[in-house]
């Protein structure tokens, strides 16, 4: 059921930022004990501002934990997950100051909700013209591109949507994004039809 693997996706993801909050604590501690032992007498002043901004870390990054042990929704996981992003990478400016190393900046993987963004018109415009439902006019169209008759269901709607995008992530291609394209006007076929079942709209019928 659609259900299911919606619930085991988001038992999946929050685990991944679990582990993330988890490594970054642990990492935040190794690091106040190594400015300790090598910074609190030949330079006092750099360990005082590194134990305020990795105070701050761990402490911002437990707040996201509690927050992340009720979140529900794929919205709702998204948003902590870039919270967590965001910690990830003031983590590594301070850590690049404490080794006196240079930043290494991490690859971002792309994720489902970037081209949810494309498909809205954000992000890099390749979804079209600024209409937030790309190419896609009817509900008929829609249904076409989900494999779909018209007149399904909300619930067959959002299953056939669900197993194309998987198809098309590159997450699921080893990393090959060719299917972008395709996976944009699923996303497109897929926000037509919610919209029109969330306003009521005959258009979701299948008429033109």
């Amino acid at each position: 059921m659609a259900y299911t693997r919606d619930r085991r996706w988001q038992i999946k993801a929050r685990r991944d930022m679990q582990k993330r909050i988890a490594e970054i604590q642990a990492r935040t501690l190794e690091n106040l004990d190594y400015a300790f032992d090598k910074l609190i007498q030949e330079q006092p002043d750099l360990y005082f501002t590194m134990e305020e901004g990795l105070e701050e870390v761990r402490q911002t990054v437990t707040l996201v934990g509690e927050e992340l042990d009720s979140a529900n929704g794929l919205a709702e996981l998204e948003r902590l997950d870039r919270r967590i992003e965001f910690i990830e990478e003031r983590f590594e400016d301070l850590e690049s100051e404490l080794f006196a190393r240079p930043r290494r900046r991490s690859k971002r993987r792309p994720s489902l909700f970037d081209f949810f963004k494309a498909a809205s018109g954000g992000g890099d415009g390749s979804a079209g013209s600024g209409d937030p439902l790309g190419d896609v006019r009817t509900a008929a169209e829609a249904y076409e591109i989900l494999g779909l008759d018209s007149g399904c269901s909300p619930t067959a709607v959002t299953r056939a949507f669900r197993q194309k995008a998987k198809e098309l992530h590159p997450d699921s291609r080893d990393g090959d994004r060719s299917g972008e394209p395709k996976l944009r006007k699923l996303i497109a076929a897929y926000q037509y039809l919610r919209s029109t079942y969330n306003t009521g709209d005959d258009n979701a019928s299948g008429n033109s």
